[in-house]
């Protein structure tokens, strides 16, 4: 039984074919899907590229060092990462392999952070435009991708390439969910569909367990509505569950895979792999309360964040909050639409988007900064295209008898259209000449191999990066602010054992906000006073003449 997907169009033949019925000649198919091809491949690379720029208008800092550092102890043989503490998402089998796979070719550098970025965004992107592009081939195909494409071209400056880009977050989640979901919209109904589509959410769900929230619920509640809705339509339960067997399956396949990615990780906990640091999410009103500013996230993900911002620059942010409408749009299509030709990939998608923003709203997530909905970006571009262009159905087919009205209306939609994407073409071209920042405290990294110091302590922000800029020439290893413990925060023990490590300086930083790191009470009530003290920039360096490993609290 083949897979019908809402948002299929047939389209007259075209090329060299005899007569209004014939089917194109294979030669021509052929020279069509080269072409494809081709302009898909160059427009992917032109993507990256832009994005390897925009990427690096940021600066790495410690979290993605310690990436960096994990992927490069998985490359030395240390497979399964024991020792290593990590943080409430594992990304071990996502982020974890790219990162390894390009050290080996790009070494443990920061500039690897913003290849891996570049890609992965690049690849949010590209599937995103193919999920939106459904079964629709020629203009309908074209206006799709147009609004996805559009919708993810320009992430902001700031705090919009710092969720999307940089941030070793949730957006790399969405790559393989994605993937899946352009699985599910293109597969046939076939048996084998369930079982990969379990198996897929499963591997996602070992690296991020907010695939529950963003793919396996919201799978398994939009196969079980359609399971009830086709029972009610058939005025029998058993009718309509023989009718929708496919989406029992799908059910199944959801269930399997959450039960899967339990198993593996208790496998590899006995095994003596990594341990997380989960963050509980708390449900309080206060939480709620609190969080309602929160949702400010959503426009700064997709690049509508005009807030202090001036000129031209002003209207380009106000031009993408345009992006926020369609998909909020689509999302009250989609509702008003579920029973009534929504496919089963829109149905996902809409309740996935749902559900991330009720779980950042609703709980303490909030707190935690847009990355916790970035995986809204690449599913509200896929789903504003689906609905918003090419739907099929009874209104279309009345939109195309209207004759000239219809012409009119499609010609102002397209006019429109072409200029908010040339406004989003403008502020990516704002954004490409922006200058590079370089990596957080690099004039410290400097400074300390300078001085020969090689092993020290400091704060989160002043450690792995500094570690990752001097090609490990310079350790720093962090400890927590308020108790001068051990951060165990994406790290390792075997850093502070003063058995195998001899660690004599500690780095301050009086830069504002959180990169604070000055608390000398502790230091010196732990460590003592310093045999030498030296200032530079908002930096703090205390020397002794031993090891400080010895002397940290348990």
């Amino acid at each position: 039984m083949g897979l019908v997907r809402a948002g299929t169009e047939t389209e007259p033949p075209s090329g060299n074919a005899v007569g209004p019925d014939a089917a194109p000649r294979p030669w021509y198919v052929r020279r069509r899907r080269l072409l494809e091809a081709a302009g898909f491949a160059v427009f992917a690379a032109a993507l990256f590229t832009v994005y390897l720029r925009l990427s690096r208008t940021m600066p790495e800092n410690s979290d993605q060092a310690n990436v960096l550092l994990q992927a490069s102890d998985m490359l030395h043989g240390n497979l399964l990462l024991h020792g290593w503490y990590k943080a409430d998402v594992s990304f071990y089998t996502t982020e974890l392999p790219q990162y390894a796979l390009l050290e080996i070719i790009f070494g443990v550098h920061a500039n690897t952070a913003h290849i891996a970025a570049a890609m992965t965004y690049t690849l949010a992107a590209l599937l995103a435009v193919l999920v939106a592009r459904g079964g629709f081939t020629s203009r309908a195909a074209v206006v799709r991708m147009a609004i996805a494409a559009g919708i993810m071209l320009a992430p902001q400056l700031g705090i919009g390439v710092s969720a999307l880009l940089l941030s070793v977050g949730h957006i790399g989640t969405s790559v393989p969910v994605l993937l899946i979901l352009l699985f599910l919209d293109r597969a046939p109904q076939r048996w084998y569909v369930p079982l990969l589509t379990a198996l897929g959410l499963a591997w996602v769900l070992i690296a991020d367990q907010i695939v529950l929230i963003v793919g396996v619920i919201p799978l398994a509640l939009v196969c079980a509505s359609r399971v009830i809705e086709g029972a009610v339509r058939e005025r029998s339960l058993s009718r309509g569950v023989r009718a929708r067997w496919y989406e029992l399956s799908l059910i199944a396949a959801a269930g399997v895979a959450a039960g899967l990615a339990w198993v593996a990780e208790r496998v590899l906990r006995a095994l003596g792999g990594y341990i997380l640091s989960p963050i509980p999410f708390k449900f309080t009103l206060h939480h709620i309360l609190a969080n309602l500013h929160a949702l400010w996230a959503v426009p700064q993900i997709f690049g509508a964040d005009y807030r202090g911002l001036t000129g031209a620059v002003f209207v380009i942010a106000v031009l993408h909050m345009i992006s926020v409408a369609l998909v909020i749009l689509a999302v009250l299509l989609v509702a008003w639409r579920f029973f009534a030709g929504a496919s089963l990939v829109d149905q996902v998608l809409a309740v996935a988007i749902v559900a991330n923003v009720a779980l950042f709203v609703l709980t303490s997530a909030g707190s935690e900064g847009p990355h916790e909905i970035a995986v809204v970006a690449p599913f509200g571009a896929a789903l504003a295209a689906r609905m918003l262009a090419g739907q099929p159905g009874p209104q279309a087919a009345g939109a195309r008898a209207d004759g000239a009205l219809a012409r009119r209306a499609r010609a102002v939609a397209y006019g429109a259209g072409l200029v908010v994407l040339a406004g989003y073409v403008a502020g990516l071209a704002h954004e490409v000449v922006q200058p590079a920042a370089p990596p957080d405290n690099v004039q410290l990294a400097s400074w300390l191999e300078a001085h020969h110091l090689r092993y020290g302590l400091g704060g989160y922000w002043e450690s792995s990066i500094v570690t990752v800029e001097t090609g490990g020439q310079v350790k720093v290893r962090a400890l927590l602010k308020s108790t001068m413990e051990r951060d165990l925060w994406l790290a390792r023990p075997s850093w502070y054992d003063p058995a195998s490590q001899r660690a004599n300086f500690i780095v301050l930083s009086s830069a504002p906000g959180y990169l604070n790191w000055e608390p000398r009470s502790l230091i010196e009530k732990y460590f003592g006073r310093p045999a030498r003290v030296y200032n530079f920039g908002p930096y703090t360096v205390m020397v002794w003449d031993r090891n400080l490993l010895s002397s940290i609290p348990r």
